[in-house]
């Protein structure tokens, strides 16, 4: 039965990718982002790397048909897929997990995840209260539920996990700190609170307490000190105006405190709007 179940998820998610923008799977070549972060997805669909001696982190996956391009961008770098020990997701919509059961399955990774959104990953999105099963993908089994402001390790890697609820029940982002030339980056891998079309957040809620969430989210994004960012989609943080393929590696490529506290009160204002809007 749960074959049955994850060949259903592929198709439906094989459908629903065809219609999808371009760039969700437009190969990008992988590169350096800062330190040991690397990027490794699409040209729009955003997968990071963290690597360390112990084997390595990989945040996202995009779309199903991803894994080969994301395997060849972590070879690229000359890192192995293999070594992947642990899957993270920023939050559990198939545009950005529909590749974790594959991954998981051919490096034998766990797969954390915090508690609001393991149910979704664990029945392919079926559960997901925003597409109601419109938009699947394979289940993957979790291996360990994330708490907020847990810290992670794996070899050198210190990474805090913020939860960031509200595009997902549980959205969440990542930071770290990177020093390079003696000077220390405060990075954040955001998940960013956009909201997609037909979400509801006063009247028949989308998820009950979802404005809530959202609201936590831009206060916790507002008071954040952040030199270098990247968040789930390349079109979020400007990655094709901050870099170019072939160009030479600097720690301050994708430094943008300013830039990022322009897309959350960005985010908030039309989160505000929208509340106001149904509440008339």
């Amino acid at each position: 039965m749960h074959r049955l179940i994850t060949a259903i998820a592929v198709l439906l998610t094989a459908a629903a990718a065809a219609a999808q923008p371009a760039d969700w799977s437009r190969p990008f070549p992988g590169h350096r982002v800062i330190g040991n972060l690397y990027a490794v997805g699409t040209y729009d669909l955003a997968c990071f790397l963290i690597t360390s001696d112990e084997g390595h982190i990989l945040i996202n996956t995009g779309l199903a048909e991803s894994a080969p391009l994301i395997r060849e961008n972590i070879e690229s770098l000359g890192f192995r897929l293999e070594d992947v020990r642990v899957l993270l997701t920023m939050q559990a919509h198939y545009d950005h997990t529909a590749a974790l059961a594959e991954i998981k399955k051919a490096t034998g990774a766990e797969m954390w995840a915090t508690a609001a959104d393991a149910p979704l990953l664990e029945d392919g999105g079926a559960s997901d209260p925003h597409f109601r099963g419109e938009y699947t993908f394979a289940p993957v089994p979790v291996d360990r539920i994330l708490g907020d402001g847990e810290v992670l390790e794996l070899g050198a890697v210190r990474l805090t996990v913020v939860e960031m609820p509200g595009h997902t029940p549980g959205s969440v982002g990542y930071t770290m700190t990177v020093t390079e030339n003696g000077r220390d980056y405060r990075v954040a891998i955001a998940n960013m609170g956009s909201m997609n079309p037909g979400l509801r957040l006063a009247k028949d809620p989308t998820y009950p307490g979802i404005a809530g969430d959202f609201a936590e989210t831009f206060r916790r994004q507002r008071a954040m000190e952040v030199d270098v960012w990247v968040a789930a989609h390349a079109s979020q943080y400007g990655l094709h105006d901050k870099y170019r393929p072939g160009d030479a590696y600097s720690p301050d490529t994708f430094v943008d405190p300013e830039g990022f506290r322009k897309l959350v009160a960005h985010y908030e204002k039309l989160f505000e709007e929208q509340l106001a809007a149904e509440r008339r």
